[in-house]
C-alpha cells in the first residue's frame, strides 16, 4: 500500500508541475471564466449547485473543483499530490473562488473529513490509480447525506486494454494485477523527457457499479460514449462531440458516466 502511494505521489507531483502551465489545461481561459467541466458530467450535475456542500475526489490542481464553486457549491477538493494541492490553492487565490483543498489519499479521506455532503464528484483518469474499489465505494457512501448523490465520469475500461498506439490489446479488461511502468511525457506535456514510475490498475464496469451497490447506493443513471471530451490519447480524430480513435470511429466505448444516490 505505502509503496504504490509513494510511487504515484511522486508521479503526480511531477505531472502537476508540468500540467499547471500547459496548453492542455489552459489556465488563462479558466481564469477568464471558462467552466472546465464537460457536457457529459454537466448533463448529470445540472448547472445550479447553489447551497450544496460538494466533495471533489482526486481533483488534480482544482480546475473542476473551482468550476463547481462557480456553479454555487461550497466545495472541498482532495488529491494525493502535494504539488497539485499547492497549485490548487494558487488557482483558488487567482480566481478568488471559495474552496478548501486537502492533500490526502482518496482511500483515507475519513482521516480528514467529518461532515456529510450533498454531492460527491469525481472524473476522468481517477480510479485506475486505486488497487481496488470496495473501500472507495464505502467512503463515498459514508460521506453522502441521505438522498445525496455521487456523480462520476471516467474513461471506459475497454480503452485501457489497448497499447498506447491502439494497435492491439495489451492488458486484460479485468483487474488481474498492478501495472508498474516507467514512462515519460503525458497527455498535457508530451515533450517532457523525465522518466517516472507509476502503478495503476484496470477496473471493469462491474467492479465500479458493484462497489457502489455493495456500499448501499442506488444507480440512477448510467451512460456510455464513443468519444472522449479530451484529446489525450494517440491517433485521435476530432469529431462533432470530442475525440475518437482513428480506425475505431463510432466503434469504441471511450467514456462512461453514472449517478448513484444514497437512500
Amino acid at each position: 500500500m505505502s509503496d504504490y502511494l509513494a510511487i504515484n505521489r511522486n508521479f503526480w507531483n511531477h505531472r502537476a508541475e508540468q500540467h499547471f502551465d500547459s496548453e492542455f489545461y489552459d489556465n488563462p481561459s479558466f481564469l477568464a471564466g471558462r467552466n472546465s467541466l464537460n457536457a457529459i458530467e454537466l448533463d448529470i450535475l445540472g448547472t445550479d449547485l447553489s447551497n450544496q456542500q460538494a466533495l471533489h475526489l482526486m481533483c488534480h490542481f482544482g480546475q473542476d473543483t473551482l468550476s463547481l464553486a462557480r456553479m454555487g457549491a461550497t466545495v472541498t477538493g482532495i488529491d494525493l499530490s502535494d504539488v497539485a494541492i499547492e497549485k490548487a490553492n494558487l488557482l483558488k487565490e487567482q480566481t478568488g473562488l471559495p474552496a478548501t483543498f486537502i492533500r490526502s489519499n482518496v482511500l483515507a479521506i475519513d482521516e480528514h473529513l467529518q461532515q456529510p455532503y450533498d454531492l460527491i464528484f469525481s472524473s476522468y483518469g481517477t480510479i485506475g490509480w486505486l488497487p481496488e474499489l470496495s473501500r472507495w465505494g464505502q467512503l463515498i457512501a459514508k460521506f453522502l447525506k441521505p438522498g445525496a448523490r455521487f456523480v462520476f465520469a471516467d474513461f471506459h475500461p475497454v480503452v485501457w486494454m489497448f497499447d498506447d498506439e491502439f494497435t492491439h490489446f495489451q492488458y486484460p479488461y479485468f483487474n488481474r494485477a498492478a501495472y508498474i511502468e516507467d514512462s515519460q511525457g503525458s497527455y498535457a506535456a508530451p515533450e517532457d523527457k523525465k522518466v517516472h514510475a507509476s502503478a495503476y490498475w484496470n477496473h471493469s464496469l462491474a467492479d465500479v457499479i458493484q462497489a457502489l451497490i455493495n456500499a448501499g447506493l442506488t444507480i440512477t443513471h448510467f451512460s456510455e460514449y464513443d468519444y472522449s471530451p479530451y484529446d489525450c490519447f494517440a491517433k485521435t480524430v476530432k469529431t462533432e462531440n470530442g475525440f475518437q480513435i482513428k480506425d475505431f470511429e463510432g466503434k469504441l466505448p471511450m467514456v462512461f458516466a453514472l449517478e448513484a444516490v444514497k437512500g
